[in-house]
């Protein structure tokens, strides 16, 4: 993926890691617009840079993200770049019967969310010279998170899909998963001051020097994520899941 010229589309772009990725990207030469339900928040994120831009997106709306890649293709012709970001976490008692509401919600924001908004512009990347699909999962795809079982699940569910997709569009549009790592954001309550979570901007900043890596790794992993994505690989699955229960 090109560091530089391109026009990217950032879904969940108005806060935490969206939000950083989204401003260093504007920052190093690219047409950025940020995506999400905020409009506040979105407007602040693109205050004072002139190549970025807000527009608001429900992507649990299907009908909304048809209407929505149409009018943004618009007025971007040039969108050769779509980064998956946009994505919700609950914690879960699955101990008991209970209301569902919740893990419905998961499912169609962390899942359809992704799956929907790329089928709604794969044909305009796929005409664009240097396109791309970033697809952010987690490391919480490799070994799930007891308290958040169906978030890790939709997360396993996205790495199975970048892989599958990666194939299909090989030669079209370079298909990258991100994976982070237990990152200070507001994702849940608390989460942004969590002693042991990495800072968002110290991972930001390992993220865009390994997008600038030539060429680009399939897989973009910081550090701290590597013992959660090759526990598989190390034996150390049940050894990691033991910490995550005890969080």
């Amino acid at each position: 993926m090109k560091t530089s010229g391109n026009t990217i589309l950032v879904s969940g772009g108005g806060s935490g890691i969206g939000l950083a990725l989204a401003q260093r990207w504007h920052d190093a030469g690219n047409v950025v617009i940020v995506t999400g339900r905020n409009a506040a928040k979105l407007e602040d994120a693109v205050a004072g840079r002139a190549n970025m831009h807000a527009a608001q997106l429900d992507v649990t709306d299907p009908g909304a993200i048809k209407a929505f890649a149409t009018d943004i293709v618009s007025k971007f012709p040039a969108l050769n770049v779509l980064v998956n970001n946009a994505g919700i976490m609950t914690y879960e008692d699955a101990t008991a019967a209970r209301d569902l509401s919740s893990a419905g919600d998961t499912v169609v924001t962390n899942l359809l969310g992704p799956i929907r908004l790329t089928d709604a512009l794969v044909e305009q990347l796929a005409a664009q010279p240097d396109s791309a699909i970033v697809n952010v999962t987690s490391g919480l795809a490799f070994v799930p998170f007891p308290k958040a079982p169906t978030y890790s699940a939709t997360k396993a569910a996205v790495h199975s899909y970048t892989q599958a997709l990666r194939v299909q569009l090989e030669g079209k549009v370079e298909v990258i998963e991100l994976a982070p790592p237990a990152v200070r954001t507001d994702l849940t309550p608390g989460q942004s001051t969590r002693e042991g979570y990495m800072p968002l901007d110290d991972f930001a900043d390992e993220v865009m020097a390994l997008f600038a890596a030539e060429p680009t790794p399939e897989e973009i992993l910081v550090n701290n994520v590597l013992p959660l994505r090759n526990a598989e690989k190390d034996g150390t699955v049940a050894e990691k899941l033991a910490y995550l229960k005890s969080l």
